[in-house]
């Protein structure tokens, strides 16, 4: 069966992005469905995939990090409106039977993403 897994690096500090809320969103036209909300733990890594199983379904997805919570918390000074506050990566689940893994490099004013293993 496949499985969806996440992580975030803080590109600014060089450690992983810890206690980071992570929402998960199936996309259906103009709907957006909430999967899943989980919080990355000290290596920044979910303690478990974010899907999987059954509920593992080809289609769009969303995952939404609340990142300008997570830099308050680390004491970083942000702008009244934070330049980054949420980041949310839009992508397509293809293969039922694959893993796809959706990390997160993320300073105050920059992001990357891409499609690892």
């Amino acid at each position: 069966m496949g499985k969806l897994t996440t992580h975030v690096l803080d590109t600014m500090s060089g450690f992983p992005g810890a206690e980071i809320k992570v929402e998960l969103f199936r996309l259906n036209g103009e709907q957006c469905e909430k999967v899943k909300t989980v919080t990355t733990n000290a290596d920044g890594r979910t303690d478990g995939p974010i899907l999987e199983g059954a509920a593992f379904k080809a289609g769009k997805y969303q995952l939404v990090f609340h990142v300008a919570d997570y830099f308050t918390q680390k004491g970083v000074t942000l702008d009244n409106v934070p330049f980054l506050d949420d980041v949310v990566i839009r992508f397509g689940l293809n293969d039922e039977q694959a893993h796809y893994h959706v990390p997160l490099l993320v300073s105050p004013y920059s992001f990357s993403t891409y499609r690892g293993s």
